[in-house]
């Protein structure tokens, strides 16, 4: 999959440029024009040594990888502060993201994800300085990341890891991108979902977390067995040297054992809970072991 840009200056980075006039080739290709519009009007609001100043006042990052890692429950439980989605609307109006981050902590999360896109999914990087104030997980920014001044933003709101998209990306863009975020002390989950992008992540230096998504972000459509796919084509060594996890589609005990079964020492669960009246006992329903 080839997501076009429409800024003049994604050209040098190697990207087919889509006219101003052109339609978006699918709802991907949509997010990521809105990105470069939102982007090139950050810089305009602030400039980027202005936000650096920031990040410097900012409490040192929480360990994400580490809380993965070292999870009580197995697999590690990512929990999603997420009110809407292209695809599906809205799952809850009552949306209060610091009640809803509460309950996935107390309900036995070991990090949490937290939406900031706006125009899709009516999130916002004040929810992530929201969540950040009332929980002591560490937040994973979700967002479709084009620009280092995307994720200073994001440390400054927070985030203790970031979302790099490989759909989106160029290797040389994942490479800096991901060299960023650990200079900034932070962890990046490098997100696939097909066996290309998967093949491209793999030779990118210094990459330590994998998350296979397993919805198609072209059309939204969900597959849980692509984690599988994935999976059962690595050898044992490429397997055992990064940190797998398995995104979306995740409803049940018997989903997290089957990716768990295929590999994968995490999960990304958000629509599934987020739509559940008492979300603490959701979560503890999910990870109960039958």
């Amino acid at each position: 999959m080839q997501v076009r840009r429409q800024s003049e200056t994604a050209r040098n980075k190697g990207y087919a440029i889509a006219a101003l006039t052109d339609a978006p080739q699918n709802i991907l290709e949509k997010i990521v024009w809105q990105k470069e519009r939102e982007v090139a009007q950050m810089y305009v609001n602030a400039s980027l040594d202005a936000v650096k100043s920031q990040v410097a006042n900012v409490q040192s990052p929480k360990d994400f990888y580490g809380s993965l890692q070292n999870s009580r429950t197995k697999p590690a439980l990512i929990a999603e502060v997420k009110k809407a989605s292209p695809s599906k609307g809205v799952f809850r109006e009552d949306f209060d993201p610091q009640a809803i981050a509460r309950a996935y902590e107390i309900g036995g999360a070991s990090c949490l994800s937290v939406l900031t896109d706006s125009e899709f999914f009516q999130g916002g990087f004040e929810n992530l300085q929201l969540v950040r104030q009332v929980v002591d997980l560490p937040l994973l920014c979700k967002e479709f990341i084009i620009d280092p001044y995307q994720i200073y933003w994001g440390r400054s709101h927070g985030a203790d890891a970031v979302l790099l998209i490989a759909a989106i990306l160029t290797d040389a863009e994942l490479t800096e991108l991901q060299a960023l975020i650990h200079q900034l002390g932070m962890a990046a989950l490098v997100e696939v979902h097909t066996q290309s992008e998967l093949d491209r992540v793999l030779q990118i230096p210094d990459v330590r977390l994998i998350g296979i998504n397993n919805r198609n972000l072209e059309n939204f459509v969900v597959e849980l067995e692509q984690t599988k796919v994935l999976m059962d084509r690595l050898d044992p060594a490429t397997r055992n040297k990064y940190l797998w996890v398995s995104e979306s589609g995740i409803y049940t005990r018997q989903d997290l054992d089957f990716v768990q079964s295929c590999g994968a020492s995490a999960v990304l669960v958000g629509e599934s809970l987020i739509k559940q009246e008492n979300i603490e006992e959701a979560v503890n329903n999910l990870l109960k072991q039958s």
